[in-house]
């Protein structure tokens, strides 16, 4: 698979900003999301992205194209630390080719260390691909929490 995940800096925040349209029409299915009067979803608040330490924002090529992103987030309180999956995207037209589940490793591995990854509980094909997912890279090494039956967080160490 000819993939390539670029660390995204400021230079691309219109790139990210322009994907991130199709990732909240994408989204809408399950949150309350609407268009404003310029027909546009409303701006994401990614200048953190261009700011913080603890922010990653990723783009994801495939072929030469641009086919998604990843937004990581390192989360410090007091009491844990660990990565989360702050947003995770790829274009209709680029999943169930293994792509997603390729990035999703690649990201874990670029940041090693405690994770967690949530999903929201409208949203269960985010809930079967993280699990497949986790089990996978983990081999099986991980706890979820569930919520009315459903999966809504896992978290492992990569």
């Amino acid at each position: 698979m000819n993939y390539e995940i670029i660390k995204a800096s400021f230079d691309n925040s219109e790139t990210l900003t322009n994907l991130m349209q199709f990732y909240i029409y994408d989204f809408s299915e399950f949150i309350e999301a609407h268009v404003e009067e310029n027909g546009k979803f409303g701006d994401y608040p990614l200048q953190d992205y261009w700011k913080e330490e603890n922010h990653f924002a990723y783009l994801v090529r495939f072929n030469g194209n641009y086919a998604g992103f990843v937004l990581v987030k390192w989360i410090n309180t007091e009491t844990k630390s660990y990565f989360s999956i702050a947003e995770f995207f790829i274009m209709k037209k680029y999943r169930r080719t293994g792509l997603g589940k390729s990035v999703a490793k690649d990201i874990f591995c670029l940041h090693k260390g405690n994770w967690e990854v949530f999903q929201i509980l409208k949203n269960v094909p985010a809930q079967l691909f993280w699990k497949n997912v986790i089990n996978e890279y983990t081999d099986g090494q991980f706890t979820e929490q569930l919520k009315d039956g459903k999966r809504i967080s896992q978290e492992f160490v990569s």
